[in-house]
C-alpha cells in the first residue's frame, strides 16, 4: 500500500478525525452508514480515506473503480446546521473549489496548473484529476458527506479515459498527508464564510471564490442536460444560486443548475 505508515498529522491537526482504511467498497456510503449509527463519532470535518476503493460513486450515478494504490478516495463529514437550506447546494462547488486549492499548493512553482470544472471536477492541466460527489445523510439533514476521488500515483496507461489524468501520469508526487489538511482548511474556510454571510454566497466571497478558480467561465460548453438534450453556448458566469449562466448565439442567456460540462473548441456544424 501507498498509504502513509507515518498517519496523516497535518490532516489530524485540522480534523477531529482521521480514519484509514485498507480498502473498501466506498468511503461515502462507509461514512454516511458510521453517521447515521453514531452521529455523535463523527463531527464536522471528520474523514475517512483509502487509497483502495472498490465501488466508488461519482456524479449522475457513475462508478469510480481505480487500481489499488493509484488513487486517494476520502470522505467528509460536513455540519451543515449552520447553512440556511436554500445555500447548501454551494456545498460540493465549495468542495471543489477547496480541492482545486489544495491540489494547486502542490504544483505551486511548476509549469502546471490546477482549475475547477463546474460544478466540481478539479482539473490538472486541463485534464481530470479529482471528482466530488456530496450526499445528504438519510435522517440526519444537517450532515452532507462529501466524497472526493484524487488519481494521485495512476499510471498513465491506467486512466479511464483519455480525459483523466494524475500527478504520477504528470510526473508529479503528491504529497497526501498536506493535501488533505490544505483540503479541509479551505473547505472549513469556505462553509464557515458561508454560515456568517447567512447563506449569501456572495457577501460571503463564495461566488468570487469559486469564479477566479473555474476554468469554465470563459469557454465554448457543451452541457449535456439530464433530459438529454445539449446546451451549446459560452459559460458566462456563476449565479447567485452556483448554477451556470450560459450564453447562446451571443444574446441568450440560460441557466443550467445540472449537466454534464465539456469543455469545446468550437461549435459542431449543424448543431
Amino acid at each position: 500500500m501507498s498509504i502513509s505508515p507515518e498517519g496523516y498529522p497535518l490532516a489530524a491537526a485540522v480534523s477531529p478525525r482521521v480514519q484509514v482504511v485498507e480498502t473498501t467498497d466506498s468511503t461515502n456510503a462507509d461514512v454516511v452508514r458510521h453517521v447515521v449509527e453514531a452521529p455523535d463519532d463523527w463531527p464536522h470535518l471528520s474523514l475517512l480515506l483509502t487509497d483502495d476503493q472498490r465501488a466508488g460513486r461519482g456524479r449522475l450515478d457513475r462508478t469510480w473503480v481505480t487500481p489499488p494504490g493509484s488513487a486517494l478516495a476520502v470522505s467528509v463529514v460536513v455540519d451543515a446546521s449552520a447553512i440556511p437550506v436554500h445555500a447548501r447546494g454551494w456545498i460540493p462547488l465549495l468542495a471543489g473549489a477547496a480541492m482545486t486549492r489544495a491540489i494547486a499548493a502542490q504544483v505551486a512553482g511548476s509549469v502546471h496548473s490546477a482549475t475547477l470544472k463546474w460544478p466540481n471536477d478539479v482539473l490538472l492541466d486541463g485534464a481530470k484529476v479529482c471528482g466530488i460527489l456530496a450526499e445528504v445523510v438519510p435522517g440526519h439533514l444537517d450532515i452532507v458527506v462529501v466524497g472526493s476521488g484524487v488519481n494521485t500515483r495512476m499510471p498513465q496507461g491506467e486512466l479511464p479515459v483519455d480525459t483523466a489524468t494524475s500527478f504520477a501520469a504528470a510526473g508529479l508526487t503528491c504529497d497526501d498527508d498536506r493535501l488533505l489538511a490544505d483540503y479541509l482548511s479551505a473547505l472549513d474556510e469556505q462553509l464557515a464564510a458561508l454560515a456568517r454571510a447567512g447563506g449569501d454566497a456572495a457577501a460571503a466571497g463564495v461566488v468570487a471564490e469559486v469564479e477566479a478558480l473555474c476554468s469554465t467561465l470563459g469557454s465554448d460548453v457543451a452541457v449535456s442536460l439530464p433530459d438529454g438534450a445539449t446546451l451549446w453556448g459560452r459559460a458566462q458566469r456563476i449565479d447567485p444560486d452556483g448554477r451556470l449562466v450560459v450564453v447562446q448565439d451571443d444574446e441568450f442567456e440560460s441557466v443550467v443548475s445540472a449537466g454534464d460540462v465539456v469543455h469545446v473548441r468550437s461549435r459542431p456544424a449543424g448543431s
